[in-house]
């Protein structure tokens, strides 16, 4: 069969689609609900240039025969002449994608591979499409992150927040200064005993050679300032509020960082690319905001977002911001580098892993054959329901067997696929774990945590696989660029060829493979350890974390319930929160892939015992009492807020927990109320939870928290 011939790019002057860049569209997630549309300079379609793949690739032309243009065949007469000449026809930058062997020749030396013969095409070692996705996910979780610290860090670690940002500053100063002051005594020492000993001259002269530079102005104001600087584990504080001068008055900092945040991550969604300066840039304002951020960013998902933007770093180019870099009329584009891609795999081995072994290590006999119950309890125990859980928890328990039975399936046997050096194998493994955070994703809001772990996924997934199984739409959706459609013409050139990395980016990727196997060791051996560590970190910095979720489940719901009164004999009014349960018949909301980072605190406080384990409560109750506008934005509405025609203000003097056991209503209207209002929950008071006896006033509250200050 002949092959289809290139048509010519056409002139200024002829009809162009609309030239807009694709947004991902996000129906779930309330912050980033966002559409743009694709277009492309020619008459046609990306379809249109897929299909021209018919003669080499049949299984890619059927879902885009409907988009074909009727005169398809017809060869301009400038492109025939041109052909005879010798000449490259149009004026198109037709793109390269990888080579099949990028892995082997990173591994040889980036010197020889660059030196091997070109190879034809083979879109199942092509991971561009891919990294388009990979980057636009990975921005839609950034805006969901930087979207709810916006909204919601003034509140928490603002100025006049419940756990300020400048008290942990303070204290990692604190700390610098002693270690400094420790330092200055030590060098005093040093000198006294260099000038009394006799050493060898060459010695000498590089033992003095090291302490210059040690010694030196520069490396001296970076160890002062970033490297003592730590918190109460001795881990560096890798903030830009440092910069800060007014610690004071941090909320325009935590603001500004906040927005620079969404719009990097608004940038890479609409482009589809990104650079190492971008990613860069997101990864140090999530660093900025975990090493500030106390208990409301004490998550698992935090570090695990971090970790995933340092592999991201490494996956894309230096400087570029094409999606397809590299590529011209001789040359294709430079692969995604195949040691990183496999970096990313094993990142998402050790997630799902370790979230497994946690559960079978647990003491929690729910987890284990002869019980296999958890499934029933979680739905209702789980920190912030959605609509749809209550149906899930009803379903019956042998249903609930099954489920826990895939949950091991899919967290201790399917993550072997994605490691493993079978195509077929990568991409069954890789969809597994996407439908499976999908149907996580269904059954409760667990921040977005299930959407970043589905990020990774798609590095199991190659070009060939997205081109041949995806709908049309769905393709324009996820991979529309402004270069995609010259990608697509040129992977269906049969005289396409492959292009081997640079010098530069083999060693760089060698060496992010080094240092993250380097740094895997304590993660393998935490994974093997009988008592394994949940949401933790071996390295100082913390670039690479061991994970693990829900090891054990409770079989009760039980919720605090904060009320406060102007008199101590009542009335006591209860605040209601933004998502977490509290009046039995307010409908529970959907706001994955959001966060309300104080709702989950308030159900993690419920959990650990007392409340000299949250201490950050005493903070919070006050702040309740004072009316303070920040703190009150946290929650769904303020009780005592008086309406426009109220003279009367009254303003609440005492306050108090009371726990709660929260149960999913099992009919669906009260029968027992005449306008069978509709109720979701029942609930029963378990207690007072605090104080154990009589009320807290403000003066009590203030004396608490500067004894835990």
């Amino acid at each position: 069969m002949r092959r289809p011939t290139r048509q010519a790019k056409e002139s200024s002057t002829s009809r162009r689609f609309c030239p807009a860049l694709l947004v991902m569209s996000v129906t779930l997630s309330p912050c980033a609900n966002v559409i743009a549309f694709v277009g492309w300079r020619h008459n046609g379609s990306m379809a249109k240039d897929v299909s021209r793949c018919g003669a080499r690739f049949p299984s890619l032309r059927q879902p885009f025969d409907r988009w074909q243009p009727a005169n398809r065949h017809r060869q301009p007469v400038e492109v025939a002449s041109s052909r005879r000449r010798g000449k490259p026809c149009g004026n198109h930058g037709f793109t390269r994608v990888v080579a099949s062997s990028a892995l082997v020749s990173c591994l040889i030396g980036p010197a020889s591979a660059l030196a091997s013969p070109s190879s034809t095409v083979d879109l199942s070692v092509s991971y561009h499409l891919s990294r388009i996705l990979f980057l636009r996910l990975l921005a839609v979780v950034y805006i969901a992150a930087f979207s709810v610290a916006r909204l919601q860090n003034r509140g928490l670690i603002g100025d006049r927040g419940i756990t300020p940002a400048r008290f942990v500053l303070d204290s990692a100063e604190k700390r610098g200064s002693i270690k400094s002051h420790r330092r200055k005594e030590w060098i005093e020492q040093r000198d006294q005993y260099s000038s009394s000993r006799t050493e060898h001259p060459f010695y000498r002269i590089i033992k003095r050679g090291k302490t210059k530079f040690s010694d030196s102005p520069l490396v001296t104001f970076f160890r002062d300032q970033f490297c003592y600087r730590t918190d109460g584990m001795n881990r560096p504080l890798p903030t830009l509020l440092w910069f800060a001068k007014d610690r004071a008055n941090l909320n325009p900092w935590l603001d500004s960082l906040a927005n620079s945040g969404l719009f990097l991550s608004m940038l890479i969604l609409t482009t589809g690319s990104a650079n190492v300066l971008i990613i860069f840039g997101l990864w140090i304002i999530q660093r900025s905001l975990m090493s500030v951020g106390g208990v409301w960013y004490g998550y698992g998902w935090e570090p695990q977002l971090a970790e995933l933007t340092f592999h991201a770093m490494f996956l894309v180019p230096f400087f570029s911001l094409d999606p397809f870099h590299g590529w011209n009329r001789v040359d294709g584009p430079y692969p995604v580098p195949k040691l990183v891609i496999w970096a990313v795999r094993w990142y998402l081995f050790k997630i799902m892993l370790g979230a497994g072994l946690i559960k079978i290590k647990s003491s929690d006999p729910k987890w284990k054959p002869g019980n296999m119950s958890a499934m029933y309890y979680f739905y209702e125990t789980q920190p912030v329901p959605n609509p749809f859980s209550r149906y899930f928890h009803l379903m019956p328990k042998t249903w609930h067997k099954i489920e826990v039975w895939c949950n091991h399936f899919v967290e201790l046997i399917a993550p072997v696929m994605l490691l493993s050096p079978f195509r077929k194998w990568r991409v069954a493994g890789g969809l597994i774990q996407i439908i499976f955070q999908l149907i996580l994703i269904s059954s409760g809001n667990l921040s977005f945590l299930n959407w970043l772990t589905i990020v990774p996924s798609i590095l199991c997934i190659d070009d060939k696989f997205f081109l041949t199984h995806l709908p049309p739409l769905f393709q324009v959706i996820a991979f529309g660029t402004a270069t995609t459609q010259s990608f697509l013409h040129f992977i269906s050139s049969k005289t396409a060829t492959a292009r081997s990395s640079s010098l530069t980016r083999g060693i760089m990727s060698i060496s992010f493979v080094l240092l993250m196997s380097e740094l895997n060791i304590p993660v393998v051996r935490n994974l093997l350890a009988r008592r394994q560590v949940m949401n933790g970190s071996f390295d100082k910095l913390r670039l690479v974390s061991t994970y693990g979720a829900f090891g054990t489940v409770a079989e009760t719901r039980e919720e605090l319930v904060i009320e406060s009164a102007s008199d101590v004999a009542g009335p006591w009014k209860e605040y209601e929160f933004k998502v977490k349960p509290g009046d039995v018949s307010r409908r529970p909301s959907w706001i994955s892939p959001y966060h309300h980072r104080l709702d989950w605190q308030m159900w993690i406080s419920s959990q650990v015992g007392s409340i000299e384990r949250s201490p950050w409560l005493y903070s919070f109750l006050l702040k309740l009492l004072n009316q303070e506008k920040d703190a009150i934005d946290l929650i769904q509405k303020d009780p005592w807020q008086p309406s426009p025609s109220d003279c009367n203000i009254v303003r609440p003097k005492f306050i108090r927990i009371e726990k709660y056991r929260y149960k999913f209503y099992q009919k669906r209207h009260d029968s027992s109320s005449g306008n069978r209002k509709l109720k979701y929950w029942t609930r029963e008071r378990l207690g007072t939870y605090f104080p154990r006896q009589g009320v807290m006033t403000a003066a009590m509250l203030n004396e608490m928290i500067e004894k835990y200050r």
